[in-house]
C-alpha cells in the first residue's frame, strides 16, 4: 500500500510541476484533449496503461 501512495504522490508532484512551469501550455493541452475524438484518446490511454504496467513489471520483477 505504501508503494501505491508513493506513486500517487509522484503523480501529484509531476502534475503540479507541469501546471507551475507553464499553466498556459497546460490549459492549451486540456483544450486540445477536449476537442480530440474519443478513439485516439482511448488508444493513448490503453497504451499508457500498458507502458506503466511494463515498467512496474520490470521494476518489481
Amino acid at each position: 500500500m505504501s508503494d501505491f501512495l508513493v506513486a500517487l504522490g509522484l503523480v501529484f508532484v509531476i502534475e503540479g510541476l507541469v501546471f507551475a512551469a507553464s499553466p498556459s501550455a497546460a490549459k492549451r493541452a486540456m483544450m486540445q484533449v477536449l476537442e480530440a475524438p474519443e478513439g485516439p484518446l482511448r488508444m493513448i490511454g490503453i497504451g499508457s496503461a500498458l507502458v506503466g504496467l511494463v515498467i512496474v513489471w520490470l521494476v518489481r520483477g
